[in-house]
C-alpha cells in the first residue's frame, strides 16, 4: 500500500493573477488521489496543501518547481506531514 502523506508548499514569484491555483488544481486532479487546496496569500505567494499518496505529492511538488508553471516561480519551499483526512476534494480558495 502507498504510505499517504501531507505536503504544504508555499511558492513565491509572480504567482498570483495569472492562473496559478486553476493550473495546481488541475494538476492535482490529473496526478489523481490528492486532496487540498491552493490560497492566495496576503504577501504574494501561494500556498498549496495536498493530501494522498506521497508518490503523488511529489509529482505535484516536482511540477510547482518546473518551468510549465503559469507566471514565474522563483522558489518552493515545503513541509511534510501525516495526513489529516479534512478535505474533500482539490480547492482552488
Amino acid at each position: 500500500m502507498h504510505e499517504h502523506a501531507r505536503m504544504t508548499a508555499w511558492v513565491r514569484g509572480r504567482v498570483q493573477g495569472v492562473g496559478f491555483r486553476w493550473f495546481t488544481r488541475e494538476n492535482a486532479l490529473e496526478i489523481g488521489g490528492l486532496r487540498g487546496f491552493a490560497l492566495n496569500l496576503d504577501d504574494g505567494r501561494v500556498q498549496i496543501v495536498a493530501e494522498g499518496p506521497r508518490e503523488n505529492c511529489h509529482r505535484l511538488l516536482e511540477w510547482l518547481r518546473s518551468s510549465d508553471t503559469p507566471g514565474a516561480v522563483l522558489g518552493v519551499t515545503e513541509i511534510w506531514g501525516d495526513p489529516r483526512g479534512v478535505y474533500e476534494g482539490f480547492a482552488i480558495r
